[in-house]
């Protein structure tokens, strides 16, 4: 029977060989190397600054207009969100300015005679209808835009005598009704007092929400610029 001898085995971790310390001039040499500007790069042609200038030029004047628009739309979203019912005004011949400045910009139900005398009539682009904006009778102050169906248009037409729309004041109409004050003047050859109103008949709060959409795409579009513009002026880091 053979006796086999018992050795103790002392295991040795195994360690990855490693490369040898570089010298500190060859270190030097590759870390030279690796920082050294490409020459390929360097001929290409470097960016003009004007363009960069007209970039933000452009996208600064796409920010203004576009807050511009937001600006100038902010009565009729205000009108748009505006919940209620319209307000009796009562009697257009006897309603005060001040009954007028309490629902400034808000959907009113009114009762009143129009004038001929000084009525403008006028049309829209992408619409049959027409349209007519004539006095109450008996004041320069107040005037009704009243729609006449197409078709309708003819020398017996007669305005109609109870409204329900939206009541602003002439001097800040929005878009739809910019330089009709002028028209006005002109056409009666009168001045117009600076505290007249307008009641838009058939204007309600409903339909003139399209006017929420167009603020958010201009609202978009000043925001989209504004991180262009930060991107632009923003320095690149290392």
């Amino acid at each position: 029977m053979r006796h086999l001898s018992r050795y103790t085995v002392t295991g040795v971790p195994y360690q990855t060989p490693q490369p040898p310390p570089l010298s500190p001039a060859l270190d030097l040499a590759r870390s030279r190397a690796r920082y050294a500007t490409d020459p390929e790069l360097v001929s290409l042609p470097r960016s003009k600054g004007q363009g960069r200038a007209f970039t933000l030029l452009v996208l600064a004047l796409g920010v203004v207009a576009a807050v511009g628009m937001v600006v100038a739309l902010a009565r009729d979203a205000g009108y748009a969100l505006r919940g209620g019912g319209p307000f009796p005004l009562g009697e257009l011949g006897s309603v005060g300015p001040a009954s007028l400045a309490e629902h400034e910009n808000r959907a009113v139900v009114a009762d009143g005679l129009l004038g001929v005398v000084g009525a403008l009539r006028y049309e829209r682009p992408l619409r049959e209808d027409t349209f007519r904006v004539l006095p109450v009778l008996g004041r320069f102050d107040l005037w009704v835009e009243v729609r006449v169906p197409a078709g309708k248009e003819s020398g017996r037409w007669e305005p109609p005598r109870s409204f329900t729309g939206r009541l602003e004041r002439l001097d800040k109409v929005g878009p739809t009704h910019r330089g009709l004050r002028d028209a006005i003047e002109q056409a009666t050859h009168t001045r117009v007092p600076s505290d007249a109103w307008l009641i838009v008949d058939g204007d309600d709060p409903p339909q003139a929400r399209w006017v929420l959409v167009l603020v958010m795409v201009f609202l978009t579009c000043a925001v989209c610029n504004s991180v262009a513009i930060v991107r632009v002026v923003r320095k690149v880091g290392s």
